[in-house]
């Protein structure tokens, strides 16, 4: 019914998230409609981003620049170093424009059924960083996740040599959250943490 270049951008398409056979095959078509306005373009800046990405080697983010965007500005506070899972998270904690510290990326979680130890993130260069005396808090925003919990504490223990201050974001109801809309495990973490009124 189609030919095999078709097939094989569907099956590419399909393997983004959120994106399954069926959302890729409307995207497909949809480039293809839009050859010259869009597929054509989106062609050329995907080949380009692929050439200029690199991994950040201070804190793991992926940038067009090295050092990356982030450790390269000099009004950034040194002091704290925000812990996240992937580049993705960095980027969404960068949106809000709430956290002014620097960043360490651990390129994953544990996993045991993924097969995920401690040596295939980067937690033993993020000891190194945090021994730095500049480096006053550690803040780890992971997923509340039982594979995030896990890393977090794999993740302070290898922490305890250097004099920083482990933190970790708060969980709990979120903003314009409704209770009865919530699991159990977030309301009964948001008892937990509560503070005064």
């Amino acid at each position: 019914m189609i030919g095999p270049e078709i097939e094989r951008l569907i099956q590419l398409l399909a393997k983004l998230p959120g994106l399954g056979p069926r959302s890729a095959r409307r995207a497909a078509l949809q480039l293809m409609k839009r050859r010259e306005t869009l597929m054509v373009p989106l062609s050329e800046a995907l080949a380009h981003a692929a050439e200029a990405i690199r991994t950040c080697p201070v804190c793991g983010n992926l940038d067009t620049r090295s050092p990356c965007t982030v450790c390269a500005d000099p009004t950034r506070d040194r002091s704290t170093i925000c812990v996240v899972e992937d580049a993705g998270d960095l980027w969404a904690l960068e949106r809000t424009r709430s956290y002014r510290g620097v960043y360490h990326v651990l390129g994953g979680v544990l996993s045991a059924l993924q097969g995920v130890g401690p040596d295939d993130l980067t937690i033993a260069a993020l000891a190194e960083r945090a021994k730095d005396p500049a480096v006053t808090e550690v803040i780890l925003a992971l997923n509340a996740t039982v594979d995030g919990q896990t890393t977090a504490h794999v993740v302070t223990d290898r922490l305890a040599g250097a004099e920083v201050a482990v933190s970790r974001l708060a969980h709990g109801v979120p903003v314009g959250g409704e209770l009865d809309y919530l699991d159990d495990g977030t309301l009964t973490a948001a008892l937990k943490a509560r503070r005064p009124f």
